[in-house]
């Protein structure tokens, strides 16, 4: 019997030292376990930061995106109404013909009704932001003039606007049409 209390001792004794040896088996998976978790989640919250920046940059260029497209719209907007603005000058000037034409007096009550149109019509479009050019008096400016003759006067000085044949306009300060002028030169010696 005491040899079989010995091999029980024995296997009591296995499960001891078994246990003795265990955590020093145990402790360097440990820590390779731990240094491999830390890796990964390293690795996740790098991934984490790049798929924020990226969506932070998405969402920016979906910003930028939405004001390009709004501006793009202003703009076609901006270019139809100058369209329509631009063919409406023509009516304007054929208003001022027919206004400076004939001052029967028979004529008056349709010269009025022309007036009250043509004044209605301006009012919109200036509205719209349209402007006329200050050509006579002023410096001849090419941006805005359009020499169509030059007069020899010694009444105003070289380069200043004696008369406007038609008239410009300005789109929101863009010149539209040019006012077709006379510029005057200095006489001969």
């Amino acid at each position: 019997m005491s040899s079989h209390k010995r091999s029980s001792n024995r296997e009591g004794d296995e499960p001891a030292v078994a246990a003795a040896q265990a955590p020093e088996t145990n402790s360097a998976p440990t820590a390779e376990v731990e240094n491999s978790l830390l890796e990964q989640i390293k690795k996740l919250e790098a991934e984490k930061q790049e798929l924020t920046n990226t969506m932070l940059r998405r969402q920016a260029d979906f910003e930028n995106f939405k004001k390009r497209v709004e501006k793009e719209r202003s703009q076609e907007r901006h270019r139809g109404v100058e369209s329509v603005v631009e063919q409406l000058v023509s009516v304007l000037d054929a208003f001022d013909r027919a206004l400076s034409g004939n001052h029967d007096p028979a004529f008056a009550e349709y010269r009025k009704g022309f007036e009250l149109i043509r004044g209605q019509i301006w009012n919109t479009l200036s509205k719209l932001g349209l402007q006329r050019v200050d050509s006579v008096g002023k410096e001849f400016d090419p941006n805005q003039h359009h020499a169509i003759e030059k007069v020899e006067t010694a009444d105003h000085a070289e380069g200043i606007v004696v008369d406007e044949l038609a008239p410009g306009y300005l789109f929101h300060g863009r010149v539209l049409r040019p006012a077709m002028v006379r510029v005057a030169t200095g006489l001969p010696n």
